[in-house]
């Protein structure tokens, strides 16, 4: 349990308080989850900070009680970087004393003065990300054919390691499938290519028409280690059923820790706000300058 002070704690709900009472900054319960699974490895909303009501703020304020100091310091100076990094109406802005306050309640958590509050349980722990990242980076030195095989099953262990369930390849009269996965109670058809060549509009639009085929809520990901051709893209067009993802998404979303159920869920946004179906990780999710 950390040394947080009940008023401390009331003055970082005001600092950090979005819209109305019970609001963190601009946080949604989605991008508030994502954001401490993210940055912390962390379930906010997993059962474990819940004892302090269902609100954003509540689930906040049950974590910085529950957690270790220098934990509770470091999840707060990242949401004041957040804060500050806001774009906020002047009208919501408290007094400019009450970030020193709560910088000087951070100082203090990371003096180190209690020790005996546990950290929290990670989510995925950093072994784990760093062995599929090795497991896909061993697939380099198998030849080509069987090559193709082992990386749809790395695939398979993939996501069923972040909960997408994921369904081996199975064939239909006429066309293979390389198999499908449920995120967000929606399911996905795969298609996955290990080609030293980047993947051109011909592959994605013959993938399209078998997710046409199917039932109208159905969509799709494309992966392909190799990457995508600019003009394959374009050509392609805007406003499809499919996703895609190549090989660099997948090697730096395991090197920094990012979950793929969560990359998948940001490129799914990206897609629906700008119908482009394909944008790296490294723009999806941009590290601090």
């Amino acid at each position: 349990m950390s040394s947080i002070k009940t008023a401390e704690l009331n003055l970082i709900d005001e600092f950090l308080r979005g819209e109305s009472k019970g609001y963190v900054l601009d946080f949604s319960n989605r991008t508030m989850g994502e954001f401490f699974q993210i940055e912390f490895d962390v379930d906010l909303y997993g059962g474990d900070y819940e004892t302090e009501g269902s609100s954003k703020a509540s689930h906040l304020r049950c974590f910085l009680k529950a957690v270790d100091d220098a934990t509770a310091a470091r999840a707060l100076r990242r949401l004041s970087g957040y804060r500050s990094a806001m774009r906020r109406k002047p009208q919501q802005d408290i007094s400019p004393l009450a970030e020193g306050q709560v910088l000087a309640i951070v100082s203090r958590l990371e003096s180190g003065g209690n020790i005996n509050g546990p950290p929290p349980v990670p989510v995925f722990n950093r072994k784990g990300f760093e062995a599929l990242r090795d497991q896909l980076n061993s697939l380099w030195k198998m030849d080509p054919r069987p090559r193709g095989y082992a990386f749809e099953k790395y695939l398979k262990v993939l996501f069923d390691t972040f909960g997408l369930k994921a369904r081996r390849p199975f064939s239909l009269t006429g066309e293979q499938i390389d198999g499908s996965f449920d995120l967000k109670h929606e399911t996905y058809l795969l298609e996955a290519k290990w080609h030293q060549d980047r993947i051109g509009s011909d592959e994605l639009r013959s993938f399209q028409g078998k997710v046409d085929d199917k039932a109208a809520w159905t969509r799709g990901l494309f992966v392909s280690f190799g990457g995508f051709t600019d003009v394959g893209l374009v050509a392609f067009g805007r406003g499809k059923k499919v996703i895609c993802m190549d090989g660099q998404d997948m090697y730096e979303a395991l090197d920094r820790n990012i979950p793929i159920d969560i990359v998948l869920e940001r490129k799914i946004r990206h897609a629906s706000e700008t119908g482009q179906p394909f944008a790296p990780v490294a723009d999806l999710f941009p590290t601090e300058s």
